[in-house]
């Protein structure tokens, strides 16, 4: 739609009440819903057939700008480990073989163009309704009124008058989180290990913060762990979700 078009004709006074009358029920339950973020996040998972009873894990790095004793990188596994808890999955005790090595990796991609469409309310300045009034402009040699009819206009109204959209160019970034597990047994002939399942998630943004997404995008994959997704979903999980809630509370 062109950015200069109104979606709507000027109204009429009713219909410019109700309009009005609309757009304040919409800001009210905006209000009342109260002020948590919603995160728009991408989820796309494998797994193979009972890949669910492989319980204990060893947590390898992935991230090769992030080194394992780093604090940025014992935070990520921290929240990793909360989720895998969550499974019913425990980090294997030293010197204990686990089942299966989940390999951690996750960090933000380069900038990206993108363009987003923006609506927002408009408003016109109606002129006052002009009218005749009867007024007094004095008194006679007896001391009765004089009248005289007069033209007079009533204040200006705001009325809304529809909505006006266009398009911004903002900059973007991807926050990516990728869980793999892999089986410990020794490979047979030279094959690689078997991957056991694996779960991508992805929440683009304007903001390049991992650390402030890695809760958000961990949360994102305690229902697909070990799950096939047949293809990527989208889903949308609000600040106050109980799983971002369950993975803070684990660090």
């Amino acid at each position: 739609m062109n950015a200069d078009t109104l979606s709507d004709s000027v109204p009429g006074r009713r219909r410019g009440f109700a309009a009005g009358l609309a757009v304040s029920s919409v800001l009210a339950g905006v209000l009342l819903s109260g002020c948590a973020t919603t995160h728009t996040v991408k989820v796309d998972s494998l797994a193979k057939p009972n890949a669910e009873p492989t319980i204990s894990y060893e947590i390898k790095n992935r991230n090769p700008l992030v080194a394992d004793d780093s604090l940025r990188y014992q935070e990520a596994a921290g929240y990793v480990k909360t989720a895998l808890s969550g499974k019913g999955m425990y980090e294997a005790p030293p010197n204990t073989k686990p089942d299966m090595v989940v390999d951690l990796d996750y960090g933000v991609g380069p900038p990206q163009m993108r363009r987003e469409p923006v609506s927002e309310p408009v408003y016109i300045t109606l002129p006052g309704q002009i009218r005749t009034e009867r007024v007094q402009v004095g008194t006679d040699s007896a001391g009765r009124p004089i009248y005289q009819t007069v033209t007079v206009q009533d204040p200006p109204r705001t009325e809304f008058a529809g909505f006006r959209e266009y398009y911004i160019t903002v900059i973007v970034y991807e926050k990516y989180l990728k869980l793999s597990a892999r089986e410990t047994k020794e490979a047979a002939e030279g094959k690689p290990q078997q991957e056991l399942w694996t779960v991508d998630v992805t929440s683009e943004g304007e903001s390049r913060d991992i650390r402030k997404n890695l809760p958000v995008l961990v949360a994102a994959t305690i229902d697909y762990i070990g799950k096939d997704t047949q293809g990527q979903k989208t889903i949308r999980i609000k600040d106050d979700n109980k799983d971002i809630a369950f993975v803070k509370k684990g660090m």
